[in-house]
C-alpha cells in the first residue's frame, strides 16, 4: 500500500473512532468534504499544512497520526 492510501485509511479509522461523518469532521477542521474524501480514499497528495489541520482536528500530534503506518 502506498503512503497516500495508508494515511487515508488511518484518517478514516480515527474519524470513525470519534464518530464524525466526513462532512462534520471537514467542517470542524475547515476543509472541503470532497477534499477530505479524496484524502481518505488515498487519491490526494496532501500538503503538510492540511495533514497538520487533520491532526489538530483529532487533537493528536503528527507523530500519533502516523503511528503504525
Amino acid at each position: 500500500m502506498v503512503i497516500k492510501e495508508e494515511l487515508g485509511t488511518r484518517i478514516k479509522k480515527l474519524r470513525n473512532q470519534i464518530g464524525l461523518s466526513q462532512e462534520k469532521f471537514a467542517l470542524k477542521i475547515g476543509m472541503d468534504r470532497t477534499y477530505l474524501a479524496s484524502v481518505e480514499a488515498g487519491k490526494r497528495n496532501i500538503a503538510i499544512e492540511n495533514i497538520k489541520k487533520i491532526a489538530d482536528g483529532f487533537e493528536i500530534s503528527l507523530e500519533e497520526l502516523f503511528k503504525g503506518m
